[in-house]
């Protein structure tokens, strides 16, 4: 009963936006934009709120911006164009400053790559308003005068929510690669060194006490990782074993009871969270779902300050308190995926982040003493969600009789349709149900869409992850292809009205596609995608994790380029859109100017669009906006409707 009316008001202003657009022609901008805001974070006293605005007029930036709630004032602190520098992400640290990570385009030596740094920014920008945190001539100091600037700045391994003007950072100061943690006052930027860093540990973990308890070392040549824990003035292993090729135990933090450790093992084939209690060493189960791994991180309560869930296909909490909180807003709002995003430091005020596959999100401002929800932001207010479709998990079976689970997006209408195959990045990684721009674009266009988690992504158990070891192109490409079939096979597709359209992995996995099924696809799209798997292990011997990228690509040359789209072009028939960012630090654009010299000596049908300053995330408004136009008229082209 608290939340009808609300609720109420969220359906109203969702309905009086679809019929204001209903009648709006299609506009491919309407999905490229960036959304409206970022993620939103509350003040310790739930009084601000700090979030990123992107605005288009009469720039277009990315800025940072506070508003008061009892003031009924709005601060903007910082802004970006995105162009060599972009807000990675920010956090509140008392009640007047927030801590904001930058992440910006730099050189080691030859190399480009990125480097992140803390900002001190005070809510109002007033004072000393923005300041770096971490000064480099006196961190240099305090580390004996290293020849080496350390590369990332931001990893806050404890932010002290006792302790208002300090949090403990993790930094590679002394020795590359070799963290030691510091205190940082997040006011004047003063520090010091708590524990240098030592025995290969490249991880530390503290308890909820702020002591530093835990160290994870890591050997970048073997794979070989240990988990120590600090055991008076020395150090005793919890867990060994090899990273690259084993299954393994990592830990995820401390109840706020010293001696229990929550860690992420193995439930046979599935990673599952267990506690251990560090006096007795007994392990006892404390999730775990049934066929998919459990991959998030652990929440903490703000105010018992213990750990109360994890973040798991949204969250999922042990607390009573938090399960009865998730239960009321999901019979609420029982047509959403609502997901409580920050809290006060007193718990009555919170914000729900809430989207559906027809609904591109919301953010709500909870009070639970008043028992009501507000609408704080839309992210994607210009779409017309009327033209938009839900998911539907399906599951294929592979060629070699393996189950594949995909998402199975179908537009208005009745099929069969003009078809995009819609591989993930990654490839660790997969695709989830809920809102997502890509697949909205498509289906509004009148497009069906099939995104399949083929194996090698992430959250299917350790053997479906490990096919993509030294396993690009091959059963990865395979459950792609018959997942193309099943489209067809269903009536949902055309065999000959079909593309294949992805971005990072996906992207290489589109143009392996015009190489291995050189018939199936009218065309393909690929956005910073890997040409060459030589070239990319090649480029890996300048980084400490040469020896990982080997192990999951390959070291074979003959094998890689049999495996790589740029040294088998000859027998491509497939009209072929290559975009790429010119500073992508990610996928490096001359895989793509390979591609395209390669295809334009073999004179094939393609087109090259290199986005100036673009890097692999589309951060900047302008490039997003390029990609969907090229990619819109490409279609277009190609797929008959």
């Amino acid at each position: 009963m608290l939340y009808r009316f609300i609720i109420f008001c969220v359906l109203v202003v969702i309905s009086i936006r679809v019929v204001a657009q209903s009648e709006q022609p299609f506009n491919y901008r309407d999905f490229s934009a960036l959304p409206a805001y970022g993620t939103p974070a509350l003040s310790p006293d739930g009084t601000k709120v700090a979030f990123v605005q992107n605005v288009t007029s009469p720039e277009e930036l990315s800025m940072l911006a506070t508003y008061d709630f009892k003031e009924g004032e709005k601060h903007f602190l910082l802004k970006t164009d995105n162009e060599k520098v972009h807000i990675n992400w920010y956090k509140w640290v008392n009640n007047e400053r927030l801590i904001v990570s930058a992440v910006y385009q730099s050189r080691r030596g030859r190399t480009k790559v990125k480097d992140t740094r803390l900002l001190s920014v005070r809510f109002d920008a007033g004072g000393k308003g923005v300041f770096n945190l971490i000064h480099w001539k006196r961190l240099n100091s305090r580390a004996g005068n290293p020849t080496h600037t350390p590369q990332f700045q931001d990893e806050v391994i404890d932010w002290m929510p006792n302790d208002p003007e300090h949090i403990l950072i993790s930094i590679d100061a002394e020795v590359l690669g070799l963290p030691s943690v510091y205190k940082v006052n997040v006011n004047t930027g003063g520090l010091s060194r708590i524990v240098r860093g030592k025995k290969g540990i490249r991880d530390w973990i503290t308890d909820r006490q702020h002591n530093v308890r835990i160290g994870v070392s890591l050997d970048y040549d073997t794979g070989e990782r240990e988990v120590l824990l600090k055991d008076g003035d020395n150090w005793k292993t919890l867990f060994s074993y090899n990273a690259m090729t084993e299954k393994g135990e990592y830990p995820m933090g401390f109840a706020l009871d010293p001696n229990i450790l929550y860690y992420r093992g193995y439930k046979g084939d599935f990673k599952a969270v267990y506690k251990l209690n560090l006096k007795t060493n007994e392990s006892t189960e404390v999730y775990s779902d049934d066929g998919y791994d459990v991959n998030g991180s652990l929440i903490y309560s703000p105010l018992t300050n213990d750990a109360i869930g994890v973040r798991h296909d949204g969250r999922h909490y042990w607390d009573k308190r938090y399960v009865a909180l998730q239960k009321g807003l999901d019979q609420s709002l029982p047509d959403y995926t609502n997901t409580l995003v920050s809290f006060s430091d007193d718990e009555k005020t919170y914000l729900v982040y809430s989207e559906s596959d027809t609904l591109p999100g919301v953010f709500l401002l909870g009070n639970r003493d008043e028992g009501q929800l507000d609408v704080l932001f839309h992210q994607y207010s210009q779409i017309d969600t009327s033209k938009l479709s839900p998911h539907k998990l399906i599951s294929y079976k592979a060629r070699d009789g393996v189950s594949v689970e995909a998402y199975l997006t179908l537009p208005k209408g009745e099929g069969p349709f003009p078809t995009i195959i819609h591989p993930h990045g990654g490839p660790g990684a997969r695709d989830f149900s809920g809102f997502d721009y890509w697949t909205a674009y498509f289906t509004s266009k009148g497009y069906a869409v099939l995104r399949p988690n083929f194996r090698g992504s992430q959250g299917y158990g350790y053997s479906f992850a490990q096919s993509q070891m030294k396993g690009w192109g091959l059963t990865m490409q395979d459950d792609i292809t018959d997942a193309a079939h099943w489209m067809v096979e269903q009536g949902h597709a055309e065999k000959d009205n079909m593309c294949i359209v992805g971005a990072s992995y996906g992207g290489y996995a589109a143009l392996m596609a015009t190489v291995k099924t050189p018939n199936l696809f009218k065309c393909a799209v690929s956005f910073a995608g890997v040409s060459s798997l030589k070239h990319l292990v090649l480029s890996a011997r300048r980084f400490l994790n040469n020896e990982f990228v080997k192990n999951q690509i390959g070291d074979d040359f003959d094998d890689l380029e049999a495996r790589s789209p740029y040294y088998n072009a000859e027998g491509i028939k497939t009209p072929i859109l290559l975009v790429h960012g010119e500073e992508d630090r990610v996928v490096r654009v001359r895989q793509s100017r390979y591609m395209r010299d390669e295809l334009d000596d073999l004179d094939k049908t393609y087109k090259y669009v290199e986005l100036e300053n673009g890097n692999h995330f589309l951060s900047i408004q302008r490039n997003r906006h390029r990609l969907f136009q090229e990619m819109d008229e490409f279609l277009n082209t190609y797929l008959t409707k």
